[in-house]
């Protein structure tokens, strides 16, 4: 990740998009300190959290948590779901006995699972059910903000909006705050307040959710939403995709100026010589780049 820059407001939902290995998951798993940065800074309500230590950032974890793409490999195999959900609520000290057993119940039945599921392994569920244990996990310490980092990708489509849609309800019952990573983003459209759109490790352009949709300014931006498949035939066969050309540079050796210059069909000398600030065009859009 290179010179990133974004800030997510109280109780809104900001949707990060891009191609695989541009820095998503990274720049989520950065801001909840599972990565420590080489440099920059983080801020959690006001408080710069970039360099505490485990101990003083152990407050921050009970008000960030994280919804992990695979719900294979993000469950613990040899714990029970109500051990799983209950994890959390050992480490920070929250709940025992009764209370906590109780507590644990009522978060399976609000993400869709029973009383029942409790004693089962991740094995004996579903995708969609794993995930669901992964989201109840996720609200056991009852958290401000949650990192979804693509939670829905691995799920079959038939699950992936009841899966948003609960995450919609919960975030409206329990005043939640969401960076939500995705490749979907005819997704991200439904859910996001804002969307930021990263390449190679760099935004390129932030603006409100319909904005960006309806007036995209970065090239990359533009090819990227072409690509959202159109359910109508007669409006598919109208529309223009726009295919880039050329290969995507090597990250630990990113090129000076704009990282997309080399595919982008309008870039000019300036372009390959130094990089384009993120610069604010007006109503909270931001884009990258020198044709604007």
């Amino acid at each position: 990740m290179d010179n990133i820059s974004f800030t997510i407001d109280k109780g809104e939902t900001f949707g990060l998009v891009g191609e695989s290995g541009c820095g998503k998951t990274t720049t989520g798993r950065t801001i909840i300190r599972l990565y420590d940065p080489t440099d920059g800074t983080i801020r959690y309500d006001g408080q710069d959290v970039t360099h505490l230590s485990p101990k003083e950032f152990m407050p921050y974890r009970k008000r960030m948590q994280m919804i992990f793409q695979d719900p294979y490999a993000s469950l613990n195999a040899r714990m029970t779901v109500s051990d799983i959900v209950g994890e959390p609520l050992d480490i920070h000290h929250l709940r025992t006995g009764k209370e906590r057993e109780e507590y644990i119940m009522a978060l399976l039945n609000r993400v869709g699972l029973n009383k029942d599921h409790a004693s089962r392994y991740p094995h004996e569920f579903s995708g969609g059910q794993r995930q669901r244990v992964g989201i109840a996990r996720a609200l056991a310490v009852n958290p401000e903000f949650i990192i979804c980092d693509e939670p829905i990708s691995a799920l079959d489509v038939s699950i992936q909006a009841q899966v948003v849609n609960m995450l919609k309800d919960l975030q409206e019952e329990f005043g939640l705050t969401y960076l939500f990573v995705a490749h979907d983003l005819s997704m991200v459209r439904h859910i996001s307040d804002r969307v930021g759109v990263m390449y190679l490790g760099s935004l390129v352009e932030v603006a409100p959710t319909e904005e960006l949709y309806q007036n995209n300014l970065h090239p990359y931006s533009k090819a990227l939403l072409s690509a959202i498949p159109i359910a109508d035939p007669d409006k598919a066969a109208q529309s223009q995709q726009i295919i880039l050309e050329g290969e995507v540079p090597s990250p630990l050796n990113s090129p000076t100026g704009c990282k997309f210059a080399s595919r982008c069909p309008y870039a000019k000398p300036i372009c390959t010589e130094q990089a384009p600030p993120l610069k604010d065009v007006g109503g909270g859009h931001c884009v990258a780049c020198y044709l604007v």
